[in-house]
């Protein structure tokens, strides 16, 4: 049952479960296990208590930006933007090098952001001694979804279709360029083109499922955490019940959000190439692309919405029927009796003062999303897309959308 205020120290069995020392939730790490994992840590890539992201991004960037590179010399070199060249393409920038860096670098901080976010949650304690026990069997259900070998082989489907999507595009273009040689009696898929077909871009696309997977897992975990007994304070100085802090996780998939943003947002400048960017346009595609992310973001977070609406229904007729009676028994004292009075006489009963308290119920907040808490998450999805705008439009104008995106 959430409470009203802070609760008197209880005597607890000392054979219950620690919420402190519950050992499913502090070993709730989002990017450890699964295959994947596994094939890395015989790889040497990485060990299980060490992610080693820098050496494995830049591993990883080498083998899916740089090879290419090197198998298309001496044309890679070339820097005429006609012709398709390699260091002029931005796709290729945006996938292959800042886009599967960003989503390698960002294990190590979403798994940072997420595990003291659920540490949080007993640690204050949030979830009540008694739900201790069904919370780590929830966690326990999402670690081994986090394992799952049919989730990862999905992923890789997925990525092998999309490299099947790039090939047979290929054989449609019109012109050459790095990755294709055109010619009248059909494309020729070059060195550098099969390499980004059955490497590359699987690694890109692969990557990125496997990050959305695992949040999908935290999502269902959460959700499920929300519907136990949770200890809310409605008069929290945080102004959402004790909850404040799930609502600045987001900002640990910064850097995922921003890989992927700068993929989506070379593809609108391919396309742009084409016709002209207006305003109102880079406008509806960036307010477009933050809704998605903040929705991606907010989904899990909402599942706390109905238990802090309950708390501030729950809170307001407590502290409110409290104010009732220490302002009648003020009345009585100042003026002799009540204005409003029944005929048999009232007892004096000492209250506290409950007005501050009631007040800071009044003004709880049951949405855990804010702009302030997601400012780092929004400007990781928005500024890819800033950049593009500059490229083509005043950039006084471009920063002023994006400052009004961010102060929504």
């Amino acid at each position: 049952m959430n409470e009203i205020a802070a609760p008197a120290p209880a005597k607890v069995n000392e054979d219950a479960p620690s919420p402190r020392r519950d050992p499913a939730q502090s070993e709730f790490l989002a990017f450890h296990g699964g295959p994947f994992f596994e094939l890395q840590g015989r790889l040497k890539l990485l060990r299980q208590n060490a992610l080693r992201v820098g050496s494995r991004a830049a591993l990883f960037v080498a083998l899916a930006w740089s090879v290419p590179f090197l198998l298309g010399l001496p044309r890679s070199f070339s820097l005429e933007h006609g012709q398709g060249a390699y260091l002029t393409d931005f796709g290729v920038w945006a996938k292959f090098f800042i886009g599967i860096g960003a989503f390698v670098l960002a294990e190590y901080h979403v798994e940072k952001g997420l595990k003291a976010t659920l540490s949080q949650l007993t640690r204050a304690p949030i979830i009540a001694p008694t739900s201790i026990p069904v919370a780590a069997a929830i966690v326990a259900s999402a670690l081994r979804q986090r394992d799952s070998w049919g989730a990862e082989l999905a992923c890789l489907a997925l990525a092998v279709f999309a490299s099947t999507l790039s090939y047979l595009n290929f054989h449609t273009v019109e012109v050459s360029s790095w990755a294709v040689e055109h010619s009248l009696d059909g494309n020729r898929v070059t060195l550098a083109g099969w390499w980004s077909i059955c490497f590359s871009l699987p690694l890109f696309v692969f990557l990125f499922l496997r990050g959305a997977w695992r949040h999908l897992v935290w999502t269902r975990m959460l959700r499920k955490l929300a519907k136990l007994d949770l200890r809310l304070v409605a008069t929290h100085p945080d102004g959402k019940g004790g909850l404040a802090f799930l609502g600045e996780y987001p900002n640990a998939y910064a850097i995922f959000v921003f890989g992927m943003s700068c993929a989506i947002a070379a593809a609108a400048a391919k396309y742009s190439h084409h016709d002209d960017l207006s305003m109102t346009t880079l406008s509806m595609v960036m307010s477009g692309w933050l809704a998605i992310v903040i929705s991606f973001f907010a989904y899990p977070l909402s599942a706390f919405t109905a238990p802090l609406l309950r708390l501030k229904e729950q809170g307001l007729s407590l502290l409110g029927a409290q104010a009732t009676q220490y302002y009648r028994s003020a009345e009585r004292k100042a003026v002799g009796r009540n204005v409003f009075s029944d005929p048999t006489p009232e007892p004096d009963t000492e209250f506290s003062d409950p007005g501050k308290l009631y007040e800071a119920t009044r003004k709880l907040s049951t949405l855990l999303v804010t702009r302030a808490a997601v400012v780092p998450v929004s400007a990781a999805a928005l500024i890819p897309f800033a950049v593009v705008g500059m490229s083509k439009l005043p950039y006084k104008d471009v920063l002023s959308v994006l400052k009004k995106l961010l102060l929504l």
